[in-house]
């Protein structure tokens, strides 16, 4: 059995959606055994009248939600009894769970992932990795969009491996290409970090590395994953999920512009819903935190079932895959440590 606890609470659909989609999850998976923590009077409720299999299931009380805006230090040290915090304790303290999901505060799970879980051999820091659609069907990753404001040349090589073999062994991805989030094409562009990041790429024979990208290209389908700091990585991802969100209301408010235009809109309804769940981020899953020592997968705080049942998915593949031990054979062929 692939054992894997879920924060259940701390999400703006909590519990309903995480248990909607634990559900989900055990029904496509045979051998998948959850741990749902949280305030158990509230989780059996969810449960009641649902159909589902009794012995896959595991309940374990923990009364305190930890709110956004609560400093990560404070939560790790006072919060002890909440959904987020006995799940990580449970990840790291039991040898039969192998990941957890959460859609709680992203500050909390990694801090709580970093001091209480700790990182694969060799990695110097974790990263998180989201998932968004390309123009041509494909899928791209951001590696890292968060975790890391500020980084080396050697975190970015690192980010590369790990995000590689991601799409490799979770999206099937045979030879990723890798680029570097620049401020332009050319291997001389962007500040002494990004100049110098980019020799260790091209001199890493572990990774397809094709150069620096442009921001404008992310969604072209020429990339499989764009490496950058966590800073640049989150402003990157959430002002394209923006812009898609808004093109969209534009879309409809235009539609309704006119009884000429809506007419128009009916004979394309169905190709609208296709857009609409296109660039829906709720069908991809979360951001895997790439280098703990076990999985850990963040999903957007506004997760619906869908969303939570994707990302029980991610870390029931990235098990599947060994996908740890495959980075630190990796890795540990480097020395350049920085901790």
């Amino acid at each position: 059995m692939m054992k894997i606890v879920i924060d259940c609470f701390g999400g703006d659909h909590s519990p309903e959606a995480n248990v909607e989609g634990a559900l989900s999850a055990l029904s496509h998976f045979p051998d998948l055994y959850l741990i749902l923590t949280g305030d158990e009077r509230m989780l059996r409720e969810r449960l009641q009248g649902k159909m589902h299999d009794a012995s896959r299931i595991e309940i374990v009380h923990a009364p305190e939600v930890i709110g956004c805006d609560e400093r990560p230090i404070d939560v790790i040290r006072l919060k002890k009894e909440s959904s987020m915090i006995k799940a990580v304790r449970m990840l790291r303290d039991r040898d039969d769970i192998a990941a957890m999901v959460s859609v709680g505060s992203t500050g909390a799970l990694v801090a709580a992932a970093l001091t209480r879980i700790g990182r694969v051999k060799g990695v110097i820091r974790p990263a998180f990795c989201p998932i968004l659609p390309t123009m041509d069907g494909g899928l791209v990753g951001i590696c890292d969009s968060g975790a890391n404001v500020e980084v080396t040349p050697e975190h970015l090589r690192q980010f590369a491996i790990m995000s590689s073999l991601y799409m490799k062994n979770v999206y099937n991805i045979e030879n990723p290409r890798i680029a570097l989030l620049n401020v332009g094409k050319e291997a001389e562009k962007g500040d002494e970090i990004r100049q110098k990041a980019h020799i260790l790429l091209r001199e890493t024979p572990e990774i397809n590395f094709v150069g620096n990208m442009e921001s404008r290209d992310l969604l072209s389908g020429h990339y499989d994953v764009v490496v950058c700091d966590g800073f640049s990585g989150n402003v990157l991802v959430k002002t394209t999920e923006g812009t898609a969100l808004e093109l969209l209301k534009k879309l409809k408010k235009d539609i309704y512009s006119r009884t000429l235009y809506k007419m128009g809109a009916l004979l394309m309804k169905r190709m609208f819903e296709e857009e609409k769940q296109f660039m829906n981020y709720q069908n991809y899953g979360g951001s895997v935190l790439l280098g703990t020592s076990k999985t850990v997968v963040k999903g957007h705080g506004s997760s619906k079932a869908a969303s939570i049942e994707k990302c029980i998915e991610q870390a029931y593949k990235m098990e599947v895959s060994a996908l740890s031990s495959k980075m630190e054979e990796i890795i540990m062929k480097y020395d350049h440590y920085e901790y």
